[in-house]
């Protein structure tokens, strides 16, 4: 394994089995660096998500070898698997899925509960990143009384406190106007910077990708380029841009796009 390297995917094939086999990833090789920020980006079909799943170990490789963080989940039995998932891996989702009947403070807290951690060890964690993630005048608001940009601050909070090593973000902007995602993005940002947590988002949006350190393209479930952050996000957002137009798809609408 590559020094520093936190996921790796050696020649990973991904098939699944119907009525019509269907090859979702084809001998992929990836691999992200401890502390990276890394987007994955392709057409609708190109193996975003079945890639994002088996990293998230919710999914294992046909054929092929994935090792994160120095192990193979596929070897884990299932209480070990649920331990390692805890204990690595950190999810933000499009769909936020915050439990509606909890407060803020209460969905923040759930993963330590699970842990059995300490109550004051609990609070704590809880006021760093209320304070870090401007939650704290809503702690004892529910879900339904968010705007967007709380709510997906919020899961990213229940994401981050029980101090993954990696994060993954499925379209984490989605459903949010321009100024929650940039908000969120910022923050995701900044965690990766000022905590060396390795971030690994799927993305259609080209901005939202001009916010990492490399972005990975697949097609048909193989690689096909990938491009790393210039000085500029403007000139790196250009590339981007440019790269989407390659793979072809429904970029069609994006050559009026402008960072803002």
């Amino acid at each position: 394994m590559t020094r520093n390297a936190i996921v790796e995917l050696t020649e990973v094939t991904k098939i699944y089995e119907g009525k019509v086999m269907y090859r979702a990833l084809n001998r992929l090789d990836f691999e992200v660096e401890e502390g990276e920020f890394v987007a994955v980006m392709g057409p609708s079909g190109s193996g975003k998500t079945t890639l994002l799943n088996l990293v998230s170990t919710i999914d294992v490789p046909t054929y092929g070898r994935l090792m994160i963080n120095g192990i193979e989940p596929e070897v884990l039995k299932q209480n070990e698997l649920a331990l390692f998932r805890r204990r690595n891996l950190g999810f933000v989702f499009q769909d936020i899925n915050l439990l509606r009947m909890l407060t803020v403070e209460e969905n923040l807290v759930l993963p330590l509960t699970l842990d059995g951690l300490p109550v004051k060890e609990m609070e704590k964690r809880v006021t760093e990143l209320a304070n870090q993630l401007n939650l704290k005048h809503i702690l004892d608001r529910r879900p339904d009384e968010l705007s967007g940009g709380q709510a997906q601050r919020t899961a990213i909070g229940r994401a981050l406190i029980h101090k993954p090593k990696i994060i993954l973000a499925d379209e984490p902007t989605g459903n949010l106007d321009s100024k929650s995602a940039k908000d969120v993005l910022e923050l995701l940002s900044q965690i990766n910077r000022t905590e060396r947590t390795t971030v690994i988002m799927v993305t259609h949006d080209p901005i939202a990708a001009s916010y990492c350190d490399r972005v990975l393209f697949i097609k048909d479930g193989e690689f096909f380029n990938e491009i790393y952050k210039d000085e500029r996000r403007q000139t790196f957002f250009q590339r981007i841009l440019n790269v989407l137009s390659l793979l072809g798809g429904n970029v069609n609408d994006l050559s009026s796009v402008r960072l803002p």
